[in-house]
């Protein structure tokens, strides 16, 4: 098994629920590839006894043979003979199945986990009532067991378990994994961590993100260019056909649907009605019920703007592909699937393809809006004092001009962050001044607020800018994928 990476503070957050004096039910959830079962397995090693079930994954619907409710079934029960050797259980009824795996539960430290619960019971009406009266009925009995759901149809979860009467109370923890801060990203290089630059980690970074499943794939003795090569241009390699293969997965027949909706906002932030012209979607219910989906599962992201003077949010919002790798794969690696297959984009230089400095500065920012906490954390603001931040944008009326920040952070004390997040292969230069001062220009600032203007960057800034002082503060990005840092 591969070594287990970062994730201290939501192990800690699990070690917890073994000093308590009754069993829990718990929850845990994100994207696919985010970790979920790697932390349970972690996890697992505290208990006297574990049992993993996982459900079957769904066959496309273009097949003739087809995942039914009898086929999860027999494989729980298949699973449940292996780990306690048992072989009279009755197939038919998941209450039978719940009731056979109380009987070996009743005493001890015991951890079971339901792996892909929607898998699992997406297709039996009655799955989910007989897992609550086996909770009531046997496993809450045992003040020392907890049971775990898990799963990466984050909206499938809330909807049917978080948010349904019949388990209202009754879970003890609800844990969604985001992606990995930046810090634990740089384990990855193992040894060669200190010796890869941090623009070269970056270069990963910028399309794999903090998804430990596709970091464990890196080879530390090779060069961005060569992993990225070996990854996503190989047909053999793991980025290739992972994103059919993830909303295949959790979208099942409205795959498309999803794809669609992900593939427009690959060429930047949109609102709704903008969405749903480019997708021939209509507004309303089912559109906002998509994007939700897309949301809890881990792909966009939806930004609300708000009103700086008095920080009132607002009704406006954008959404943005906050998955890197999806972008990443719907603008190189889907345009060229024939050519790959080919064997055709061997040893391609990153720089030759079609607006990578554009892309790469979008890949970028997602980084940064994931790693906000360090950005605060360089800046020395005190969380406390945070009114609001995200990225903002102005809409353009008759009293007003458009605008928009990539980051912007207000705290109590009427102060704004104005951060500009730039991605170049050479250094920033002072023509950044121009376009940051017609930002501001067009930011409708209010009388007795402050504003301090702050540059992210990735390679440094030059000489000529660095005598400007025209920001307030500048920031190395990738300053904080060194060890050092790993404190901040």
């Amino acid at each position: 098994m591969a070594k287990f990476i970062g994730r201290k503070a939501e192990l800690q957050t699990l070690k917890n629920l073994l000093n308590k004096r009754s069993a829990s039910l718990i929850v845990i959830k994100g994207r696919r590839r985010i970790g979920k079962s790697r932390l349970l397995e972690e996890f697992s090693h505290l208990f006297q006894n574990a049992y993993v079930f996982s459900g079957l994954p769904p066959i496309p619907d273009d097949t003739e043979d087809q995942v039914t409710a009898q086929s999860q079934r027999e494989e729980f029960a298949r699973q449940l003979n292996k780990q306690i050797k048992i072989t009279d259980i009755n197939k038919d009824d998941w209450s039978d199945l719940f009731w056979c795996l109380a009987q070996h539960t009743k005493q001890g430290q015991v951890l079971i986990i339901l792996d892909e619960i929607s898998w699992m019971g997406s297709r039996d009406a009655d799955f989910l009532g007989k897992i609550k009266n086996a909770w009531d009925l046997h496993f809450k009995k045992n003040d020392q067991l907890i049971l775990a759901i898990c799963g990466s149809a984050s909206a499938w979860i809330d909807k049917n378990i978080l948010s349904s009467t019949g388990f209202l109370g009754r879970e003890s923890l609800n844990l969604t994994l985001e992606e990995l801060p930046l810090h634990d990203c740089a384990e990855f290089w193992n040894n060669e961590n200190t010796r890869v630059s941090a623009h070269e980690k970056l270069k990963l970074l910028s399309i794999t993100g903090g998804i430990p499943r596709y970091l464990e794939h890196i080879n530390p003795l090779l060069s961005a260019e060569d992993n990225i090569q070996q990854l996503c241009f190989n047909q053999s390699g793991i980025l290739f056909g992972e994103f059919e293969k993830i909303f295949s997965d959790l979208f099942h027949s409205k795959n498309t649907l999803y794809k669609n909706i992900v593939s427009r906002l690959a060429d930047g932030i949109s609102d709704q009605e903008t969405i749903c012209k480019a997708t021939g979607l209509k507004r309303g219910g089912d559109i906002s019920e998509y994007l939700d989906d897309l949301i809890k599962s881990g792909f966009i992201s939806r930004d609300f703007t708000w009103n700086i003077k008095d920080a009132a949010p607002s009704k406006l919002s954008h959404y943005r592909l906050k998955d890197n790798y999806s972008r990443f794969y719907l603008k190189y690696i889907m345009p060229n699937l024939s050519r790959i297959e080919l064997g055709n984009m061997k040893n391609i230089s990153l720089s030759s393809l079609k607006n990578w400095n554009t892309i790469m500065g979008l890949q970028v920012e997602n980084l940064v809006l994931n790693n906000r906490h360090l950005i605060k954390s360089a800046l020395r603001i005190d969380l406390n004092d945070i009114i609001c931040d995200n990225p903002f944008f102005q809409r353009k009326t008759t009293k007003q001009a458009g605008c928009q920040i990539d980051y912007l952070i207000q705290t109590k004390h009427n102060t704004l962050y104005i951060c500009e997040i730039k991605y170049s292969k050479n250094e920033i230069g002072v023509q950044v001044i121009e376009e940051m001062n017609e930002k501001i220009k067009r930011l409708n600032i209010p009388k007795n607020f402050s504003s301090r203007v702050i540059l992210i960057h990735v390679n440094g800034i030059s000489e000529a800018l660095e005598e400007k002082q025209f920001f307030s503060n500048t920031i190395d990005f990738g300053a904080f994928l060194k060890p050092v840092c790993a404190a901040i």
